[in-house]
């Protein structure tokens, strides 16, 4: 079972950059796919953006498209969230999670498709 660990929250202004790392341990990472999740206080956990196990194909949810850069380096077992352009409603706590089974990104992304969750890193975005 991997171990994820997620660091590289804070607080930030509205308009700043934040990266987020996820670091693996203790299982395969490098063959899966691996995916970032936020949740809001009293909001559902959502998609933000996943990598497939290369990390040479990425994927976004709308809200972040064009401001989030997912990349990953095996070597390190470590993937990352870039954060650029952050605004108010990106608060959240976010968390990296590795897919149960496929190293490609699912035409169809749910957080029940991945375990091996971390324990989450708190943004938080003032306006």
């Amino acid at each position: 079972q991997v171990q994820l660990v997620e660091s590289g929250g804070g607080l930030v202004q509205a308009g700043g950059s934040l990266r987020l790392s996820c670091a693996a341990s203790g299982g395969d990472f490098s063959n899966y796919a691996m995916g970032w999740f936020r949740q809001a206080p009293g909001k559902e956990r959502e998609f933000v953006g996943a990598v497939n196990w290369s990390g040479g194909s990425t994927r976004y949810a709308d809200s972040v498209k064009g401001r989030f850069i997912i990349s990953r380096d095996n070597a390190k077992n470590t993937v990352y969230l870039q954060m650029n352009g952050l605004k108010p409603e990106d608060t959240a706590v976010y968390y990296c999670a590795k897919d149960r089974t496929s190293s490609f990104i699912r035409s169809s992304v749910r957080p029940a498709d991945f375990g091996s969750w971390g324990q989450g890193t708190q943004v938080t975005v003032s306006s």
